[in-house]
């Protein structure tokens, strides 16, 4: 490996705990409940030393709704989402919108009525392992690639619920050709019916996190590990 390459590591959580699912019988008040989570973002310097930032990041309305939908394998026809419950989670998205335009290192939180990133960008032009292909047209400003698949997905115990196999650590590399030139401040994760290389069509955003820009470079690899609890 190039020793000049530097690493990025992001750590992404998605929390479902009391505010999130939860079930009773009796009178309550009104609550609404959002699924919060946190990242942390990495960088290997060449001290060794690791920069990190802290960032909560959000499972938006749109993936909750296709989650249910997932759960009892039946299309909701009333809620107006285009996801089906042949859909997986399986795709990864990023993009440059997610700070305030007046300031690059100020993030702009997500919020849980939003359906997409708020400007995507260009993953790779030509790696077909990749997904979601499209020309230069309204929101998509690079002819290419705009997902990325999971590296791994691995399964872990839950300390805090019995050691449960309760947590999900999804594993994501943006290689040293990939988005350079942009100063990603967004990602989220996706689902689509299909998570081989190429895979078109519907895209459903599950969960966004918004985080100061990052500008990608030939000498960076990022690396994101996002962690879903259920």
């Amino acid at each position: 490996m190039d020793e000049k390459v530097k690493t990025v590591e992001f750590e992404i959580k998605d929390f479902y705990g009391d505010n999130c699912f939860k079930d009773g019988f009796g009178s309550f008040s009104s609550v609404e409940r959002s699924p919060e989570g946190y990242v942390e973002i990495y960088e290997w310097m060449d001290s060794g030393e690791k920069q990190l930032i802290g960032k909560q990041n959000l499972v938006l309305y749109i993936g909750r709704e296709w989650l249910a939908q997932r759960l009892v394998d039946e299309k909701n026809t009333s809620s107006g989402v285009t996801s089906t419950p042949d859909e997986i989670l399986a795709w990864f998205g990023l993009g440059d919108g997610g700070v305030d335009p007046a300031d690059p290192f100020v993030p702009v939180a997500p919020v849980l009525s939003e359906t997409d990133l708020n400007s995507r960008v260009m993953i790779n032009a030509t790696d077909s392992s990749n997904a979601d292909y499209h020309v230069v047209s309204s929101g998509y400003p690079e002819t290419g690639y705009y997902k990325a698949p999971f590296d791994s997905v691995a399964f872990e115990t839950d300390p805090l619920n019995s050691n449960k196999w309760l947590i999900l650590k999804i594993t994501i590399t943006i290689g040293v050709n990939d988005a350079n030139g942009e100063q990603l401040s967004e990602a989220g994760l996706f689902t689509n019916e299909s998570k081989s290389g190429g895979a078109s069509g519907n895209f459903t955003i599950f969960s966004r996190v918004t985080f100061p820009s990052i500008v990608k470079t030939a000498d960076r690899r990022l690396i994101f590990v996002w962690y879903l609890y259920v």
